[in-house]
């Protein structure tokens, strides 16, 4: 069931992410960080933080569009494949969907929790179904903030997928992530920039091993 535009997102962020891509939108500073297996990923400085903004543009060949949206919004799969979740879960508020989610940092590091809404809308562009998925941390009350564990305040991502008109999915990706605390920033860049491209392997391995793949 797709969610409709309303509340926290705008109907303009869905159609950017939309429009993206088709045609990623790098002019300005945005630098083209690294291209790897078909990857193409470009970063830009936020001056306030110190940390950078990411965009990832690539084509996933043999996963198909729908399913690999379903992979994507599966919560209680991901907790088997993505090895950095402590915990992840739903839970209605208010009538909106709130996501809890914890990851795992090495010691000595303090955990980081997000608390987010995200909404999942099935487009259409010019005859081309593209599913896009919007998230971004939201200050709700009904997650109070655990001893030890560090609530992120920051966090933003976007998803656009469609097919690459073969047998593949086309999927961009931006995000933006700021784990506060004491860790200098050059160590997140560090982390971002290594971990950004290897979550779209991870999601293209889980999408192969899906139990609901037929």
């Amino acid at each position: 069931m797709m969610a409709a535009a309303g509340g926290d997102f705008s109907e303009e962020e869905f159609w950017e992410a939309c429009a993206e891509v088709q045609q990623p939108a790098v002019a300005g500073n945005w630098e083209l960080l690294l291209e790897t297996s078909g990857i193409s990923i470009y970063r830009l400085l936020e001056e306030s933080t110190g940390l950078y903004k990411y965009k990832i543009f690539g084509v996933l060949k043999d996963c198909s569009p729908a399913l690999l949206t379903e992979v994507y919004m599966d919560l209680s799969y991901r907790k088997q494949w993505d090895q950095y979740v402590k915990e992840l879960y739903e839970k209605e508020c208010d009538g909106e969907t709130l996501v809890y989610w914890q990851v795992a940092y090495p010691f000595p590091m303090y955990n980081r929790d997000y608390v987010y809404i995200r909404q999942l809308r099935e487009l259409d562009m010019e005859g081309r179904k593209i599913y896009v998925i919007l998230a971004k941390s939201t200050s709700r009350s009904q997650f109070p903030e655990r001893s030890g564990v560090i609530r992120v305040s920051q966090y933003r991502q976007s998803l656009a997928i469609e097919s690459d008109g073969k047998a593949g999915s086309r999927v961009f990706m931006y995000y933006f992530d700021n784990p506060g605390g004491l860790i200098p920033s050059w160590l997140i860049n560090w982390v971002a920039r290594n971990g950004v491209p290897n979550f779209l392997k991870d999601l293209e391995e889980a999408y192969q091993k899906y139990p609901k793949k037929k």
